[in-house]
C-alpha cells in the first residue's frame, strides 16, 4: 500500500464520523486509526512484513520479538507463543467437509503457507494459512463458531 493511499484514507476518514477503524489486508499490512475527540487528528499505525519502513510514518508501537517474527506485545502470546487472529468476519471450519479431518490439530506441526482452518464469510469459503513454522499448541475456537475480525484463533509455538 503506497503513501498515498494511506493518506487519502486518513482524509477520508478525518472527513466521516467515524472515531476508530482498523484495517487487515492479506498481504500482512495492519492500519489502525483512531480519532483523538480533543483535537480531531487520525493516529495511524502500521505494520508490514512487505512495505519498505522508510515509507512509512514512525509510530511508536510496543513489539516484542518471538522466534525472529515482530509481533504486537499480547500477554497471551508473551507466555505462550504467536496468537494468529482472524483476518475477517465470518464462520470458522476447522476442516473442508464435515466428513473429513481438521487442518489442524493441537500438536501439529505447520509451516508457514499451511492451511490453518476456513472462515465462510458471504458464502465464500477463506483458507487462512499459517504465517509462521511451528506447532499448534491451542486452538481458542470451536468448529461453526462465528468469529469477529481480530478474534484469536490459534496459539502457534
Amino acid at each position: 500500500m503506497e503513501y498515498k493511499e494511506i493518506k487519502k484514507l486518513m482524509d477520508e476518514m478525518g472527513n466521516s464520523k467515524l472515531t476508530e477503524m482498523e484495517i487487515e489486508f492479506q498481504d500482512g499490512i495492519k492500519i489502525k486509526m483512531k480519532k483523538d475527540s480533543g483535537n480531531m487528528q487520525n493516529i495511524p499505525i502500521i505494520q508490514s512484513q512487505v512495505m519498505p519502513v522508510s515509507s512509512i510514518p514512525k509510530v511508536p508501537v510496543q513489539e516484542v520479538n518471538v522466534n525472529n517474527t515482530n509481533v504486537v506485545e499480547n500477554k497471551e502470546s508473551e507466555v505462550k507463543g504467536i496468537t494468529v487472529k482472524s483476518p475477517m468476519v465470518g464462520t470458522f471450519y476447522s476442516k473442508s467437509s464435515p466428513s473429513s479431518e481438521p487442518f489442524v490439530k493441537i500438536g501439529s506441526k505447520v509451516k508457514k503457507g499451511d492451511t490453518l482452518c476456513i472462515i465462510e464469510a458471504m458464502k465464500l469459503m477463506n483458507e487462512i494459512e499459517s504465517e509462521y513454522d511451528g506447532e499448534i499448541i491451542e486452538i481458542l475456537v470451536k468448529d461453526e463458531e462465528m468469529v469477529d475480525y481480530g478474534k484469536p484463533l490459534f496459539i502457534i509455538k
